[in-house]
């Protein structure tokens, strides 16, 4: 009986869609540092399933047909990835540098991560953080109920 999951993935790993998967490989290589490790192109050579991976993280994308929008064309965001990195500062600047739009620069948050949060140039959102310091359940919440007043 094969391996469930199969060697080198996760049981959860999301699946992005974008019009344009040679770009987003390109983006996503240069912008965040995640290293290819599957591109499948049509005849045409068209990218129509990629996927990059950081640490033992998988991530995989594609492209759908003609009626599928991307985040920007729908006006908002559905999701985010959450993606940890050994310096967010320094990776902060990576990003910004290959083109990410900032929604949110770095700084330390209630629950022990330093974090930012940027889109991709179609819009899909990403947050990367460093764990910075143990917080317990405890200190989150009481963290929580101060913020909300």
């Amino acid at each position: 009986m094969p391996q469930n999951p199969p060697e080198g993935y996760t049981r959860v790993m999301p699946y992005l869609l974008y019009k344009d998967s040679a770009a987003a490989l390109e983006f996503l290589t240069s912008a965040f540092g995640f290293v290819e490790r599957v591109r499948m192109a049509d005849e045409a050579g068209n990218v129509n399933h990629a996927e990059v991976q950081i640490g033992d993280a998988v991530i995989m994308f594609g492209t759908p047909g003609e009626d599928y929008k991307n985040p920007d064309e729908l006006g908002g965001r559905t999701q985010t990835v959450y993606v940890y990195v050994d310096d967010v500062d320094s990776h902060f600047e990576r990003a910004k540098a290959a083109g990410a739009k900032v929604v949110q620069e770095p700084e330390d948050q209630f629950y022990g991560d330093r974090s930012y949060t940027v889109n991709d140039p179609e819009g899909h959102q990403w947050s990367f953080g460093t764990h910075v310091r143990d917080v317990s359940p405890e200190e989150m919440q009481a963290a929580m109920a101060a913020a909300a007043g």
